[in-house]
């Protein structure tokens, strides 16, 4: 299968799935290739409703009445961690034939909405507009900007965000926004445990609506294949964890002077109690002990290749905050492609000991696979090839203190 836009041949996810099947990267897997087929079709649809624009624009000059189509439903992929879906989503944002496309990690996404949410409420009160309702406006300008969306780890933990999403994807499907999207949580099960839920799940038929829901069951956990690890995660905690920090961090800086700084967010300073031009070096409790949320994470990955957390202790149901600070931070690091250099008190299968079945538990499932993935060879030649240091090849074993 080709999609055709205009008189170009475009390669397919198909076509592209089979060649890393063929060059050994991957193996072939019968629940993938289900999801390779629904993105290909999707492309299929986009496709044609571009042309079916262009059509209908041309026929409006000549006088044709315009026929309305149905709207294209987008794709929501859910499934456990490591199970292949971004690499299959990645793909489609690559090849789906749009110009006005954005594919980023869903936290990012809500984080530039409730920002522009704020500013339209701050220029109505100033008169500086008089629509007092700041959802379709800012609804509109998103979907201006992209009318595909591709969010990696859809996934609700704010309440200030699952009140809001609603209304906000009401309007951005009513837009013509169409949406995929991946999770480890099956859309029924999104905000579960959540503050005001019932205020929540509306969304959920919103999304079932404008999303085909597709389960990715797959046989292999491909972030745990060609694991290579390195000297980024130490454990246990003690003296000797602290002097190899100590020499992890004077080898990735290359001795380098480091100094305190802040990073600045919205007017609030983070104390960041060791940095170099582009490395900080924090403790958990600075980091996840400290009221921070998903701006402050990603004002330090906007600003630093490298960061540091000493002194992770094993979690469990008695620190819920510090868990879901650490779930975030993670989140945003790994998305952000930050080389992360952790002391923590057991290895990441180990590192959350509360209740199986919580809601936390269900997401620390993600992190831990995320923490073995950034110990990999993979890991840090991708690191290597965005920040091209040479230090980045430094790499040897877990380190066991």
């Amino acid at each position: 299968m080709h999609v055709r836009d205009g008189l170009q041949t475009r390669v397919t996810v198909r076509q592209r799935y089979d060649h890393l099947v063929e060059t050994g990267a991957i193996a072939r897997d019968p629940a993938q290739e289900e999801i390779v087929g629904a993105l290909d079709h999707l492309i299929d649809e986009i496709a044609e409703k571009r042309l079916a624009k262009k059509s209908s624009a041309l026929g409006w000059l000549f006088g044709k009445k315009r026929e309305k189509k149905a709207p294209v439903k987008g794709l929501y992929i859910h499934g456990d961690v490591g199970r292949g879906k971004t690499m299959l989503m990645d793909m489609f944002f690559e090849l789906v034939p749009v110009r006005r496309k954005r594919r980023m990690h869903f936290n990012d996404f809500m984080a530039d909405a409730q920002d522009r949410i704020q500013k339209h409420r701050l220029a109505r009160k100033n008169g500086e507009t008089k629509e007092d309702d700041p959802i379709p406006p800012v609804a509109a300008t998103l979907a201006e900007e992209a009318w595909v969306l591709c969010f990696d780890e859809f996934t609700v933990t704010d309440i200030a965000d699952a009140m809001i999403l609603s209304r906000l994807f009401s309007a951005l499907f009513a837009n013509g926004v169409v949406l995929v999207a991946t999770s480890n949580v099956a859309p029924d099960n999104l905000y579960r445990d959540g503050l005001n839920r019932a205020l929540f799940l509306p969304f959920i038929d919103v999304l079932k609506h404008h999303a085909q829901v597709l389960d990715l069951d797959a046989d292999t956990d491909y972030r745990l294949q060609k694991l290579n690890r390195v000297p980024v995660y130490v454990t246990p905690l003690g003296l000797s964890a602290d002097r190899q920090m100590d020499e992890a961090w004077q080898a990735m800086t290359h001795g380098r002077p480091a100094v305190p700084a802040a990073v600045t967010v919205k007017g609030r300073r983070i104390i960041v109690p060791l940095a170099t031009e582009d490395a900080a070096r924090f403790t958990f409790a600075d980091l996840c002990a400290q009221p921070h949320g998903a701006r402050d994470y990603l004002a330090i990955a906007g600003r630093y290749a490298t960061v540091f957390i000493d002194h992770v202790p094993v979690l469990d149901e008695t620190r819920r905050n510090e868990t879901k600070r650490l779930i975030l931070l993670v989140d945003t690091l790994y998305d952000h492609h930050i080389r992360t250099v952790i002391s923590a008190e057991a290895p990441p299968q180990a590192l959350y000991a509360g209740k199986p079945g919580s809601t936390e538990a269900f997401e620390f499932d993600r992190t831990v696979s995320r923490l073995i993935e950034m110990q990999s060879r993979d890991w840090l030649d991708g690191w290597a090839a965005r920040h091209a240091r040479p230090e980045a090849s430094e790499t040897g074993k877990t380190m066991t203190a």
